[in-house]
């Protein structure tokens, strides 16, 4: 299980990976509760990098059936 901390770092790995998202996008899908992580103490926020995988996968299937 691969974790990262903070947004930015996550934005960083979603450009790798050719999901390229801005902060703010980020910040909404969280306060939907709609993009899978994880807010230890405060404002420490960790993503599971697996759980980020499906998570895009899941979306660029919803992105082709429309």
């Amino acid at each position: 299980m691969k974790k990262i901390q903070g947004i930015k770092s996550l934005l960083e790995y979603m450009e790798t990976v050719g999901y390229p998202m801005t902060e703010e996008r980020v910040q909404y899908f969280m306060a939907q509760r709609k993009i899978p992580h994880s807010q230890a103490y405060g404002d420490m926020i960790f993503f599971d990098l697996d759980h980020i995988d499906w998570w895009i996968a899941e979306q660029r299937k919803l992105k082709n059936e429309n």
